[in-house]
């Protein structure tokens, strides 16, 4: 996937105040941190940010478009806090990235394939919905590809056995189940 671009500007102020005023100005108050660098709070335009996430998501790679030293780092999108009731976001970290230096990003999981379970009247229980993986950032996958061709009623797949993107390592436990195939409970005889 193409790295997607993000302009972004420096900000004086820092703490309530002065995040209240940007945030009433329609700006988004962020910081950008990383090993080897002091953090650096920034301000960015929400439509943009937006249409950055939208296309890249969360865990790909941005370039941040800017003064220095924020310009021309690579980053990725640490944690975003949104607004209660409306959903926008409120703030965002920004995780800058060595690209020599392996990363944990948490990577949402999908079941792939037609599964036997289902054809027969189970139904497919998605356990864990996000899966930690290290990796370097040139090889963040946009989902964890599960086959759930095979899975059976009453049978499940674990973390060990899901296998695992090429250059990628799984960050958890290996018995930790992941996707099941929930059956329909057994219908009692009628009482004679």
């Amino acid at each position: 996937m193409e790295q997607q671009r993000l302009q972004v500007e420096l900000r004086e102020g820092t703490g309530k105040g002065a995040v209240r005023k940007l945030r009433a100005q329609g700006r988004i108050p962020a910081v950008v941190y990383g090993r080897g660098m002091q953090s650096v709070h920034v301000t960015l335009e929400p439509k943009a940010f937006d249409t950055v996430v939208a296309v890249a998501g969360t865990n790909h790679l941005i370039m941040l478009d800017g003064p220095d030293p924020v310009g021309g780092c690579s980053v990725i999108v640490n944690h975003i806090m949104r607004d209660t009731l409306k959903g926008f976001p409120t703030h965002v970290d920004f995780h800058k990235v060595n690209m020599a230096d392996k990363v944990k990003v948490r990577v949402p999981v999908k079941p792939v394939g037609d599964c036997i379970g289902v054809k027969h009247g189970g139904l497919l229980d998605l356990i864990i919905h996000e899966v930690e993986l290290e990796c370097f950032p040139s090889n963040i996958p946009d989902a964890f590809e599960v086959d759930v061709t095979d899975l059976r009623i009453g049978h499940a797949i674990h973390l060990g056995e899901a296998g695992c993107p090429q250059g990628c390592k799984v960050v958890g436990d290996p018995t930790a189940p992941i996707i099941s195939i929930l059956g329909r409970a057994k219908e009692e005889a009628p009482a004679v």
